[in-house]
């Protein structure tokens, strides 16, 4: 079956970085746009990232463009998320999202995603 496991969340001080990955199986990732959102404590899940399945495109939030930076390994089966300059605001649990349809252009809705994993925490804080 589908699984999608994320790791590399943790605590980080404003300015600093972390690296998330999302290592995927039971299906074929690599015709998969795959994406990253996130959720804030009392606050509704948002788009994050997203990375189409050739790695030709990505998308990013306004609230991260600049500072993170979505990218791929398909022979790993696994999207990562790299996120620089980190600001207290950037608190939430991440979760990685497999797109509902092969080969399909990029989402930024909850709903063109079918799969998720089961988040990893990120915490800024000084």
């Amino acid at each position: 079956q589908v699984q999608l496991v994320e790791s590399g969340g943790g605590l980080a001080q404003p300015g600093g970085s972390l690296r998330l990955s999302c290592a995927a199986s039971g299906f074929t990732f690599r015709v998969y746009t795959m994406a990253w959102f996130r959720q804030a404590p009392g606050k509704e899940r948002e788009f994050v990232a997203a990375i189409t399945w050739r790695s030709g495109s990505t998308d990013y939030a306004d609230s991260v463009k600049g500072r993170f930076t979505i990218s791929r390994d398909n022979a790993k089966n696994t999207v990562y998320l790299q996120m620089n300059s980190l600001k207290p605001e950037d608190t939430a649990l991440y979760y990685c999202a497999k797109n509902k349809g092969a080969a399909s252009p990029i989402s930024r809705m909850f709903g063109g995603y079918d799969y998720w994993g089961q988040g990893t925490q990120v915490t800024v804080s000084s």
